[in-house]
């Protein structure tokens, strides 16, 4: 699949925005799979993840939930301000009208694939300062919990000059 090949090196950072989750979200709602193959693809991914962690990666999944008030008020603004336009597309009408089965397809991969290798974090979205809050002290907490270090440095270094 090709978020495997998108897994950072190790020692960095990566930031996946929804990535395999589609498998089972885009795809289930829209009927682009029959049920059997996206039912299946939950195994895959927590698999997926569990590997990931037991090569020492570290895997923080966060769902930004708002609510469909919240979304309503969002894409209204986008279209008010012409600096925003850009971000609106005809097709989140579109996509909009289908929120009843995204939410069910949300609760099912976030019940399914929140595991004790890699547990979701459901963050109340509603309000960007408090999202942003809980994501970056979430961040923050699980650095800190790795307590990164640099990998050590040649040997000899300290006594060579850079010549002019």
């Amino acid at each position: 699949m090709a978020y495997h090949k998108s897994v950072p090196a190790r020692g960095r950072i990566g930031i996946f925005n929804r990535s395999h989750y589609e498998d089972v979200l885009v795809v289930r709602v829209k009927n682009l799979v029959p049920e059997e193959i996206w039912r299946g693809r939950y195994e895959q991914i927590n698999a997926f993840e569990r590997n990931l962690t037991l090569e020492g990666i570290t895997v923080l999944k966060f769902f930004l939930h708002i609510s469909k008030d919240e979304q309503k008020s969002r894409l209204q603004r986008r279209l008010d301000d012409p600096n925003k336009r850009w971000k609106f597309s005809s097709a989140d009408i579109k996509e909009r009208a289908l929120w009843d089965a995204y939410q069910r397809a949300f609760e099912d991969a976030l019940s399914r694939c929140s595991t004790e290798h890699a547990p979701w974090y459901i963050v109340p979205a509603n309000k960007k300062w408090y999202r942003n809050l809980v994501v970056a002290r979430t961040i923050a907490n699980t650095l800190e919990a790795i307590d990164p270090r640099y990998p050590p440095s040649e040997e000899g270094l300290d006594r060579i000059m850079i010549p002019d």
